[in-house]
């Protein structure tokens, strides 16, 4: 089999788009390297993601080539565009010629601006993950592809390819990142758990009493100070609390040190 060198590139950037599960990963420059990749593989002028989340725009990226345009063509569909357009339905929408769509006022902002960087036609594709939708790759083209010609129905593949990859990247990081910080906060819980036991047990042995005895003492300190319990944990094991109050709150409890 013969494997051509957009196929190759084609491959290589879906591995990229893929590739999202580091501590340093950066949604802005992900998101330009993937415009820059459809810029590569579709001859086109610029490309733009835009991300959406609850029908609001939250984020806007272009490709480096012509970065600055296509943030504004993004920008100007704020009111309407193919990337709304792609997004509200799912689907993609094929490439439209900017000049018959202004002349028939679709998205007028929109093709306005285009107009004016001499873009010649759009098309756009959605970001989706299964029902999942996180927003639209739009792309910006020099020229109009023959209506329904294999050529234009090729491109509208290959971005859409990159748009569900990239979809299941930012998915990916999204379940790490929360998978991380989970895995944080149950740490934090188990070392707090484990001060606060370490605290008891010496408050214990000093004072000669229980360890729930101790413990009570250690969190009516707390609860009357508004301290968090670790934070007094942690002062008892580093030996700064206050011996004589946590004294008086256990004296305070019945079959405290005496």
């Amino acid at each position: 089999m013969h494997w051509s060198t957009r196929e190759i590139r084609l491959a290589a950037a879906l591995v990229e788009a893929a590739d999202t599960l580091s501590d340093g990963f950066d949604t802005a420059h992900y998101l330009q390297r993937v415009a820059d990749h459809c810029v590569e593989l579709l001859a086109a002028q610029a490309a733009g993601i835009m991300l959406i989340d609850g029908g609001r725009t939250i984020s806007l990226a272009g490709s480096s080539r012509h970065e600055a345009i296509a943030i504004e063509l993004l920008a100007a569909q704020h009111r309407g565009g193919p990337c709304l357009d792609s997004y509200g339905s799912g689907r993609p929408v094929p490439a439209v010629s900017i000049a018959v769509a202004h002349a028939d006022s679709r998205w007028p902002a929109f093709t306005e601006r285009a107009l004016a960087h001499d873009v010649a036609a759009t098309f756009a594709v959605p970001l989706r993950r299964r029902e999942t939708l996180l927003g639209a790759l739009n792309v910006f083209v020099p020229t109009l592809p023959d209506s329904g010609s294999p050529a234009g129905d090729q491109e509208l593949l290959v971005a859409q390819a990159l748009a569900d990859g990239t979809a299941v990247g930012l998915q990916n990081h999204r379940a790490f990142t929360e998978y991380r910080t989970l895995s944080g906060q149950l740490q934090e819980a188990l070392s707090s758990r484990v001060r606060i036991e370490q605290a008891k047990g010496m408050l214990a042995e000093r004072w000669n009493t229980r360890a729930d005895l101790a413990f009570v003492a250690l969190r009516q300190y707390a609860r009357r100070r508004r301290l968090p319990l670790d934070r007094v944990a942690t002062a008892v094991i580093e030996r700064v609390a206050d011996d004589a109050e946590l004294r008086r709150e256990a004296e305070g409890t019945a079959g405290g040190p005496a």
